[in-house]
């Protein structure tokens, strides 16, 4: 048995990403779901935010992947996921996180 999440239209799908970005302090738009990560970036992400951050409002990009690839791109100038956003800016995907921990600013990027 497999689970197909719910698909969202293009338009709903980038409603989510400005409200997401607008609405929330961190964001992080990634493959699946808190609970269960679909992708080992998007684990890495969710797994460095939670070090510091409890309160972080994730997106599950797979219930219309190109719209919300499209839409990101309009604030990113990336397609790429995972996308964690902070107060509205973009942050990074894991690899940004990553280095950002390494370099002890993980905390302050986040406003932990």
């Amino acid at each position: 048995m497999s689970f197909e999440p719910e698909q969202l239209s293009r338009e709903e799908a980038h409603a989510n990403v400005e409200e997401a970005i607008e609405n929330n302090e961190v964001a992080l738009f990634m493959k699946g779901t808190e609970m269960m990560p679909q992708c080992g970036y998007s684990r890495k992400a969710l797994g460095l935010i939670g070090q510091y951050r409890d309160d972080v409002a994730t997106v599950n990009v797979l219930t219309a992947t190109e719209a919300y690839r499209e839409k990101l791109a309009e604030y990113s100038g990336r397609e790429t996921i995972p996308q964690t956003f902070v107060d509205g800016e973009f942050v990074g995907g894991s690899d940004i996180l990553e280095q950002l921990d390494d370099n002890d600013d993980l905390a302050e990027t986040l406003n932990a």
